[in-house]
């Protein structure tokens, strides 16, 4: 998993909690997907305007047809406020963070630009606070709109550098943003702690016409409130001070942590010239791993020949140990995977410690026990139930992951491994594979042929059209781009008029992209910013993945797993760009609770496996030949492999966070390690070595926007399976069934943002509450009496 988050902008609220026990029935089916009944209420943390990760590795494309160029007056606008003082004569009218723009700068911004560009913002920024708190009233018009318009261009502008960073990273780029961060960061605070702003909220909230508002607008001003109770509204003096001083230190640290994930992945590289070293590996692995040799000064490096150098890398690091019959090489891979950043001038270990030491200090001048609590204010769930339903999983995993090893180890027997009597981590994956390929006849890379990037998309577009009436069209020079792989896209209604874009960065580039994949918003969909005539501002997202280019002349040629990856991301993506809230703070992901934000992402990765879906994407590159049904039946059969061993993978993940963010004490008994190797021992049929320092690349909880919230993945996956089976309900082969279902999920799921609690709108699109049969179903563990 690449793991990387923009850094938090207070204010905003992504995540926000259901508003009251009114708006979160108890529910029969599905006791853990709520607060719980009597409960008080829930004291709030910030949100975390973060990208959204997929929980798979993502690594491919190559280019399509351009099409024509949209009309700028169909396009998006930064605010109309931001243009104005961009084209002040002040000196920065040559700084492209200043001017005006239809879509951000990309190609244009230098590191030299982000000193005086942020601190040039800011200041104008100060000085829109200072006169929003000046003339403010408890109406829309003078404290929402103004508001709105603030935490926009900072989104915006702070978006475009943070972005860079994790596509086009350099030292020089780190320096500068090193530098203005704590100038970003006292100014959100200060936005955060306004004492004006807060007490104009209140009062609209306690006002008679609060009840006027539309439930959209009413969840903005709670979600206001308690977000800047959560920002230290409240302290006072010295605790105040305390406080902000913890949340720069917290910023500053995960910055430095996401930036040792990345240095120590780029580290490490092995440089085999032994074909027999990397017997085993597929010729797109050999490809890549030649290409690797070649950037290092291997000009003559070939697939055939080599040399080859393997990296960390996912492409690189998941060939080796799918396919590497080198046992030695495996395990000298997998242990310096699982260590990375966790020696020298890169460990993160001391980081983690002081970041889990400011957290829990940060909760209790809130006034809550832990960290967890704070994170858990302003989501679905509580720590019991999340505590619940992880350990409900877990005990529907157990026996079939276990069933799952002993199958390896007869396996591998079978196959007089050497190592089959003592199978351990490095030989998990490999044996894995094998078992795989011999009992669905299925091997992934003579699969690769029949999912060329180019037809992915494509399927990908048509599947869109169907379920939700949207026409995809490249829209490539329309918007400027930070790489030249970069692809830009326009997205349509069936009238031909746009209604969002977005960009897709696909291939990996170990030398300044950080890896994993992920989506985020680039501009957000509002009433309030549009310009020029427009009725709304469009919405902008980007797709990011970590793919294998094209190489040796062919397209980038893609596992099955790859291609759930892109489908999870341009889910993320979907609920960004269909939004039908006009309300900027919470239109498309923006506001939505954070253990429901993986809802759709999820949900698209289910019409992988759709017949009509995968047959329409998988034909030869060469021949056109679909992929033969025989094929298409051993996927369907395989979907459930290994399922055990996986759920419990994401459940050591989901658990060890709330343990990290409940249970540790800085100083105290047990070391950050001692509870990574407990949780192990209880999540995994093999536990993890004891040198083990996955922890130190988790960036996810430690960079990101899922501390004490990772065990959102399974909850938001109950949600997305339940949400999947309306469709089978409706008949999957019934196209107008599916069209009538992808309607109402358009306008329910996708539509409607943060402008109502994420239960009520499953509601309406289910008409039900959630049930976790479907995921159990799909992932062949209902039989298991644990999982009532």
């Amino acid at each position: 998993m690449g793991l990387h988050f923009r850094a938090s902008i207070l204010i905003t609220t992504l995540a926000m909690l259901l508003l009251s026990s009114s708006l979160s029935p108890l529910s029969r089916s599905l006791p853990l997907l709520r607060s719980g009944a009597g409960a008080a209420p829930p004291r709030l943390r910030r949100s975390y305007p973060c990208p959204l990760w997929s929980s798979s590795f993502s690594f491919c494309l190559s280019r399509l047809p351009k099409s024509t160029t949209t009309p700028l007056s169909a396009v998006p606008f930064c605010s109309s406020s931001m243009a104005s003082a961009a084209t002040a004569d002040d000196g920065f009218g040559s700084n492209p963070l200043l001017k005006d723009f239809d879509f951000p700068p990309f190609h244009a911004v230098e590191p030299q630009h982000v000193r005086p560009g942020i601190r040039e913002l800011l200041r104008r920024l100060e000085g829109d606070l200072e006169e929003l708190e000046r003339n403010v009233e408890p109406t829309w018009p003078m404290l929402v709109e103004p508001l709105e318009k603030i935490v926009d261009r900072l989104q915006v502008v702070w978006g475009i550098v943070n972005h860079l960073k994790s596509v086009k990273d350099s030292p020089d780029l780190r320096t500068a943003i090193e530098e203005v961060q704590p100038d970003k960061v006292k100014f959100q605070l200060r936005l955060g702690q306004s004492k004006a702003i807060y007490s104009a909220f209140k009062a609209i909230q306690d006002s008679s016409s609060f009840q006027t508002l539309t439930e959209a607008q009413k969840r903005i001003v709670e979600a206001q409130i308690k977000e800047a109770v959560l920002n230290g509204v409240a302290l006072e003096d010295e605790k105040r001070e305390k406080f902000n001083e913890i949340e720069q230190e917290l910023e500053r640290l995960s910055q430095k942590f996401s930036e040792n994930v990345l240095d120590a992945t780029k580290k490490y590289e092995k440089l085999i010239n032994d074909k027999k070293e990397i017997a085993g590996l597929p010729p797109t692995a050999l490809a890549l791993a030649a290409q690797a040799a070649v950037s290092k000064g291997h000009e003559n490096a070939t697939a055939e020949n080599g040399p080859w150098v393997v990296t960390l890398d996912a492409p690189s690091y998941l060939s080796i140990m799918q396919h590497a019959c080198n046992r030695s090489l495996r395990e000298e891979v997998y242990r310096a995977y699982i260590s990375r950043a966790s020696s020298g001038g890169l460990d993160n270990t001391p980081i983690i410690e002081q970041i889990l030491k400011l957290r829990l200090e940060k909760a209790r001048l809130l006034g809550y026990n832990n960290y967890a609590e704070v994170s858990m204010a302003m989501k679905m769930a509580t720590v019991e139930r999340a505590v619940e339903l992880l350990e409900k999983l877990r005990n529907a995993s157990w026996d079939a992951a276990v069933k799952d090893i002993e199958d390896l180890k007869a396996f591998a027997k079978e196959k007089k491994a050497e190592e089959a009597n003592e199978l351990t981590h490095w030989d998990i994956t490999f044996w894995s594979e094998r078992l795989r390929e011999s009992k669905y006849d299925i091997n992934e890379e003579e699969l690769r042929p029949y999912f060329s990037l180019p037809k992915v998309m494509d399927g990908l577009f048509s599947l869109a059209k169907m379920l939700f009436d949207v026409i995809v069209e490249p829209a490539d020079g329309l918007a400027p781009v930070w790489n030249n792989d970069v692809r830009f896209y326009c997205v349509k209604d069936s009238s031909g008029n746009p209604v969002a874009y977005f960009y897709f960065d696909p291939y990996a580039r170990p030398s300044e992209k950080r890896d994993g994949a992920w989506m985020d918003e680039v501009l957000s969909r509002s009433r309030l910013l549009a310009r020029n005539g427009v009725p709304v501002r469009l919405p902008v997202a980007h797709m990011v993945c970590n793919q294998t280019p094209p190489l040796g002349g062919k397209p980038s040629l893609m596992t099955f797993r790859e291609v759930e990856t892109v489908f999870h991301e341009f889910g993320h993506a979907l609920q960004h760009m269909l939004t039908k809230q006009d309300e900027g703070l919470v239109a498309g992901i923006r506001g939505v609770e954070w253990d429901a934000v993986e809802l759709p992402s999820q949900f698209m990765e289910n019409w992988c496996y759709h017949r009509d879906t995968l047959m329409g994407i998988a034909k030869h590159y060469e021949t056109e030949e679909p992929l033969p049904e025989e094929v298409y039946l051993r996927l369907l059969a395989a979907r459930t492999f290994r399922a055990g061993s996986l759920s419990l993978r994401q459940l050591r993940f989901g658990c060890l966070d709330l343990e990290l963010h409940t249970k540790y004490t800085p100083g105290g008994p047990e070391s950050i390690y001692d509870i990574d190797q407990r949780v192990g021992r209880q999540t995994q049929v093999i536990p993890p070595l004891p040198e083990d320092r996955f922890l130190c690349s988790f960036s996810h909880i430690f960079a990101g926007g899922y501390a004490a919230g990772y065990y959102s993945y399974k909850w938001a996956e109950v949600l997305s399976a339940d949400a999947f089976s309306a469709f089978e309900d409706a008949g999957l082969e019934n196209d107008k069934a599916v069209k009538e279902t992808g309607h109402r999920f358009r306008e329910t799921i996708l539509a409607l943002g943060g402008g109502k609690s994420p239960l009520e709108v499953f509601i309406e699109f289910r008409g039900r509450e959630p049930s976790p049969e479907a995921l159990l179903r799909h992932n062949g563990l209902l039989s298991v009496p644990a999982s009532a």
